[in-house]
C-alpha cells in the first residue's frame, strides 16, 4: 500500500466537529480507539456549540477494551486543548494519534471513568487496502466520513491489562459543519470481516439511500443502494432501537450483543462463520436532552490542559 497522506482537517467553526475511529478484533478481544475534536460525547459541547464554543475547545479521547463482549476498561476524557504536532501527528491530553508512512498508530495514556484507574494501550495498523474516497452521508447535509484504512493488519497492546492481540483492523474519520442530531439525527453503523473481504453499511434516517463500502485485494468499492427499507428492530433497556439482527449486506451474522447501552448510542457485536461484526446505533436527538446530558457527565472525565 502506499503511504498515508497527512491527518484530514480539522474543525474550526462553531457546531462542527471531526473524528478519527479505529477498532480491533483479536480472538476474545475487541477494542475501539476514538479521537475526537469537537466532541459528540461532549454534553458541554453540545451547549457550547449554541453559543460559539469551538471544537478545539472540547477535544476527546475514548477508549474501550471488551472481552468476550463484556467491557473491561471504559475511557472518555475530555480536554480543553489539542495540539497537531505536525501534519501527520495529534496529540490529546496525553494521547496520540499519528500516521507514520504506511502505519496508522493511536497510543492512550488516560484513566477511566469515572474511577480513574490508569490505562495506557496502543495500536497499530497497517493498512491492506487503500483508503476510501469521502462520502456525504446524506445528500445536501454537511456530515461526511472516509474509510481510511477499511482493512488492516492490527497489533493491540494493552499494558495496564497485559493484553497483547493481533488481527484485523479498521480505521475512519467522520466530519461534519453542524451539530448532530439536528437535520441529521443519527444512523446503524456496521463494518464487517470476512475472510478475503471487508464490508461497511451506512443504515441512514429519512429514507436517505444506504452507503455500502467493500474492500479487500481489489481495492475499495463505494455504492449508493436503493431508498433505505425498514430493518426489523427492538428497544433496548434504555429504550433506544437496535437491529435484531447484525447484517453485512443481505448476509445475516448473528443476533446483536451489546457492548455499549445508553440513552442515545449502543455499540453491537456478532460474530459467526468467519463473519465479525461490529457497528453502532445513534440517536444524537436524545443526546441533546437537558436529561442525558446531565448523565453523560458520568461517563466523562474532565481534565484541564497538560
Amino acid at each position: 500500500m502506499s503511504a498515508l497522506p497527512g491527518l484530514p482537517l480539522l474543525p474550526s467553526e462553531p457546531g462542527a466537529y471531526r473524528w478519527y475511529y479505529a477498532d480491533v478484533t483479536s480472538g476474545e478481544h475487541s477494542a475501539v480507539f476514538i479521537f475526537m475534536v469537537g466532541s459528540l460525547f461532549s454534553p458541554r459541547y453540545s451547549v457550547a456549540a449554541r453559543r460559539g464554543g469551538l471544537p478545539r475547545e472540547h477535544c476527546s479521547v475514548n477508549f474501550a477494551l471488551y472481552h468476550r463482549g463484556v467491557r473491561r476498561r471504559w475511557v472518555l476524557s475530555e480536554y480543553p486543548v489539542m495540539e497537531q504536532e505536525s501534519p501527520s501527528r495529534l496529540r490529546i491530553g496525553h494521547s496520540t494519534l499519528s500516521y507514520e508512512g504506511k502505519k496508522v498508530r493511536m497510543e492512550v495514556d488516560e484513566r477511566t471513568a469515572p474511577w480513574g484507574c490508569r490505562v495506557r494501550a496502543r495500536l497499530v495498523l497497517e493498512p491492506l487496502t487503500p483508503s476510501g474516497d469521502e462520502v456525504q452521508l446524506v445528500p445536501g447535509l454537511p456530515h461526511w466520513w472516509q474509510p481510511m484504512a477499511p482493512r488492516a493488519r492490527a497489533w493491540l497492546e494493552v499494558d495496564t491489562e497485559g493484553v497483547r492481540a493481533e488481527g484485523l483492523g479498521y480505521h475512519d474519520t467522520n466530519h461534519g459543519e453542524e451539530p448532530l442530531g439536528g437535520r441529521l439525527s443519527g444512523w446503524h453503523w456496521s463494518r464487517t470481516h470476512g475472510e478475503q473481504e471487508t464490508a461497511v453499511d451506512y443504515l441512514l434516517p429519512g429514507g436517505a439511500a444506504p452507503v455500502r463500502v467493500t474492500a479487500g485485494p481489489w481495492g475499495v468499492r463505494c455504492e449508493r443502494g436503493s431508498r433505505g427499507e425498514a430493518v426489523p428492530t427492538e428497544r433496548t433497556g434504555w429504550g433506544l432501537r437496535v437491529p435484531r439482527h447484525l447484517r453485512a449486506g443481505n448476509t445475516v451474522v448473528g443476533v446483536p450483543r451489546l457492548l455499549e447501552s445508553s440513552p442515545f448510542y449502543a455499540r453491537v457485536e456478532a460474530r459467526q462463520e468467519g463473519l465479525d461484526t461490529l457497528g453502532e446505533v445513534a440517536d444524537f436527538r436524545r443526546f441533546h436532552s437537558p436529561l442525558i446530558r446531565w448523565m453523560a457527565h458520568f461517563r466523562t472525565r474532565v481534565e484541564g490542559r497538560t
